[in-house]
């Protein structure tokens, strides 16, 4: 090549920049509305998913809300159960079971969870419908998007973005009020008292929703959530996918509703594109399963729209397997290939994880007890000649009501147990509270050889329930 021959650009270098573009340039997507039976599904998920979110915070037990995460205290309140930090197993457990479900649904069902439940997926029909109700359908929004400035266009957008905004808010009020007792965090935001905490939590929820919901959209699916790159591992050829039909619909191309297409040499597919408007993430379907699919089936809906209007059988995008679509399986030979190993296996470790966790939660005592020593002093003589350790006793009440505990101890000849403030040995708490109780015990000096010897602290509820608690008691040496 000659210094006259022009340089060719790399193929990586977008044109009009010599440094090259190192990401796709975003393309807003308009979806279209659909409607149809799954399209009914998944606003009826929105609904039970956003009536549980909103109006949980809402519902009392007793003096309390229902659901109740207290951070300041260190309560959970779920209900009539009362959990302690000391009780996080059971949160893992429950994350446990949660991680195995999505694994088990995926490679039944695919990512119907992310079409259906999820909740980038609700908050974006909500706000969708929101910009649908104020600028109109998929068209009338492309053409105030591309029209200049106007007051109408104005009017139109500021009406959208304050109502955008208040949802965005309230959705952050809600979610505060998992943490602080929603009736009172009304009041203050009300009168303008919120504390530090509040407001940020309030304001990151909300500008959360609002931007993800609002903006991200299909960006938080494609882009952000690990799931839609790692949900591959969790497939094979017999999960439940949206797919095309292929040998039924190409080649593809539009006629008269009266042509005969077999004649014509087409395909059922009239290429109405409507499968590809009513995308939530701008994919086309009759490309073949695609990770940015969220399993939404709002293309079903708009196909099976499509078929009754040209009078074709419905199906040619439907809910089917890649095997169902090879060996020309219906509905009753799909679901036989169900039970296959990978769901056998995730179905009985949820299985035996729910049980276990179950079974934990019936055999959990209602109260808790920590023991600390106290580390400043060890063992000290006291009157009548005896060695006295010192020790502290939390005792946490995870009932609804105050509970009279008796405490005791054991493990050594002549043991006695001293609590200075307490008759009989027994220590009142208050309903769902904890309580430090100092306690002494004393032994004789020539009850044991000089050492740590080891002791156990029995507690017991006014219902017979003894909890036993290991210690030790020190004797030191004599001088």
């Amino acid at each position: 090549m000659t210094s006259e021959e022009p340089r060719k650009k790399p193929a990586a270098v977008s044109e009009g920049q010599e440094g090259g573009s190192l990401y796709a340039a975003h393309k807003k997507i308009y979806p279209r509305s659909a409607s149809g039976v799954f399209n009914r599904w998944r606003w009826f998920l929105v609904f039970a998913t956003q009536l549980f979110f909103y109006g949980m915070p809402w519902l009392q037990w007793g003096d309390r809300p229902a659901m109740l995460f207290d951070l300041e205290a260190r309560r959970f309140y779920i209900f009539g159960l009362v959990l302690y930090p000391q009780d996080v197993i059971y949160l893992s457990g429950i994350l446990i079971i949660s991680a195995v479900l999505l694994f088990l649904f995926t490679a039944v069902a695919g990512r119907q969870w992310c079409g259906y439940a999820c909740p980038q997926t609700v908050y974006t029909e909500i706000y969708l419908w929101i910009e649908r109700v104020i600028e109109g359908d998929r068209s009338a929004r492309m053409r105030l998007d591309a029209a200049p400035m106007s007051p109408a266009k104005f009017a139109r957008k500021a009406a959208k973005q304050a109502v955008w905004i208040a949802v965005g808010l309230w959705t952050g009020i809600t979610f505060a009020g998992f943490f602080t007792p929603i009736r009172e965090l009304v009041m203050h935001v009300a009168t303008w008292s919120l504390g530090p905490w509040q407001t940020f939590w309030i304001f990151f929820y909300g500008f959360a929703t609002y931007g993800n919901a609002g903006y991200m959209r299909e960006q938080v699916c494609l882009y952000m959530c690990p799931y839609a790159r790692f949900q591959s591992a969790m497939f094979d050829r017999d999960t439940l996918i949206v797919t095309y039909d292929a040998k039924r619909g190409e080649p593809r191309g539009p006629r008269s509703k009266k042509a005969d297409y077999k004649t014509l040499g087409l395909g059922e597919c009239v290429n109405c594109t409507l499968c590809v408007q009513v995308c939530p993430t701008g994919i086309d379907i009759r490309d073949g399963l695609q990770y940015q699919c969220i399993s939404c089936a709002a293309c079903i809906d708009a196909c099976d729209e499509v078929m009754d209007k040209v009078g074709y059988p419905r199906g040619l995008i439907r809910y089917s397997t890649e095997h169902a679509l090879e060996e020309g399986w219906d509905s009753k030979q799909i679901v036989r290939h169900i039970l296959r190993p990978r769901v056998l296996i995730y179905s009985s470790i949820l299985g035996l994880v729910m049980l276990a966790l179950v079974g934990s939660l019936f055999l959990r005592k209602p109260f808790r007890v920590d023991i600390v020593r106290d580390r400043a002093a060890l063992a000290r003589i006291v009157q009548g000649n005896k060695i006295e350790n010192i020790f502290r006793l939390q005792i946490m009440n995870a009932t609804e009501k105050p509970q009279t505990y008796t405490l005791s101890a054991d493990g050594l000849p002549g043991l006695e147990l001293v609590i200075d403030t307490q008759q009989n040995h027994r220590v009142t708490v208050d309903a769902a509270q904890s309580l430090w109780v100092p306690v002494r015990l004393q032994a004789p000096y020539d009850a044991a050889p000089p050492g740590s010897h080891e002791i156990h602290f029995y507690i017991e509820s006014p219902g017979g329930e003894v909890l036993k608690e290991k210690s030790v008691f020190i004797i030191p040496k004599s001088s």
